[in-house]
């Protein structure tokens, strides 16, 4: 499966903005579909994944009440909205798949630049 991540922006403190990861294929519902994010001199941290079926839902502690993973499989589309944007929230957002059988991601999009301003 390819996936494209899109929706990166600026945005201030406090701000919201929605990220996309569009798949292709027609396998999109078989796979875990997660979010991952690397700020500038770090490594890259797991933000949150929904499940295959996209009712079960798993979030760093991090983002937790803040942010809300979402995958629409008719649209092969997964979505995560940030809210309550902080400026250590900055860094490449990258959307990622795995099937259900495997602990690691399998593929990965390109990534998408999020930059909070203070």
């Amino acid at each position: 499966v390819q996936l494209q991540a899109s929706g990166g922006g600026l945005v201030q403190a406090g701000g919201s903005l929605r990220l996309s990861c569009a798949a292709s294929g027609r396998t999109f519902s078989s796979y875990v579909m997660g979010w991952f994010r690397q700020a500038p001199g770090k490594e890259r941290e797991f933000v949150a994944s929904a499940t295959r079926s996209g009712f079960s839902f798993y979030y760093a502690d991090s983002v937790k009440g803040r942010f809300t993973i979402s995958r629409d499989n008719a649209k092969n589309t997964a979505y995560l909205q940030m809210n309550s944007l902080k400026p250590e929230d900055t860094a490449v957002y990258y959307c990622a798949a795995r099937s259900v059988h495997n602990q690691d991601y399998d593929y990965w999009g390109q990534g998408t630049l999020v930059t909070v301003s203070s």
